[in-house]
């Protein structure tokens, strides 16, 4: 399966916060910025990346640099809580953005805004959603990437559930996903158990 655990300790110390129902909106949004940072890092760890030349103020020096652009698309509204997170780290990125919305009763996701910038079939699209739970947002999102063009997609995700990666993988198996933990089921409500409780809720303080 595509999955890649992520287990680096800094990792696991911010998901620790993020979990914990005492923590504060303004506590949650710094343990989510670190935790996308380096979530992002790892899903970008094997990038192809090109040599190049700078001057020094001592001299030229070898470098590298990725090849291909980087695509950044976070699915809304949840997503746009590790969006500057993920730019800090590769502020060349462009962004692009997917809005969903599960219905409560259903949990079937329907798309309300889409828009994606250009070259998606030359880039490495990075997407961002905080929650893997049904995979159902996450299918859609990724179907309507592919239909604008994009072959290479990588997710990043704060919390899967097993059901949201079987389906991703059903209908998606080349797409990597990276996340710190796969939890143990969906509840009745189809929320990820124990999972953090609602993500945008906690980060924007609308519980």
């Amino acid at each position: 399966m595509p999955v890649h655990i992520v287990n680096h300790p800094l990792v696991q110390d911010a998901l620790v916060d993020l979990r914990d129902k005492r923590t504060a909106p303004e506590h949650f949004r710094r343990a989510a910025n670190r935790i996308s940072v380096l979530l992002a890092a790892e899903a970008l760890r094997d990038v192809a990346t090109e040599p190049v030349v700078v001057d020094t103020p001592l001299g030229p020096a070898d470098g590298r640099r990725p090849e291909s652009g980087v695509i950044v698309v976070p699915v809304l509204r949840a997503g746009l809580g590790m969006l500057d997170a993920v730019l800090e780290l590769v502020p060349y990125a462009t962004v692009g953005h997917i809005g969903l919305q599960r219905d409560e009763t259903t949990a079937v996701a329907s798309r309300y805004y889409a828009k994606l910038p250009g070259r998606l079939e030359s880039s490495l699209v990075l997407m961002i959603d905080p929650m893997l739970a049904t995979g159902g947002s996450a299918v859609a999102a990724l179907e309507v990437l592919r239909a604008a063009g994009a072959h290479t997609m990588r997710m990043i995700c704060i919390v899967a559930a097993p059901e949201g990666i079987e389906v991703v993988e059903r209908h998606f198996p080349k797409v990597d996903i990276y996340t710190p933990v796969v939890d143990r089921a969906l509840n009745a409500h189809k929320f990820i158990v124990p999972g953090l409780g609602d993500f945008g809720d906690r980060l924007y303080g609308t519980t």
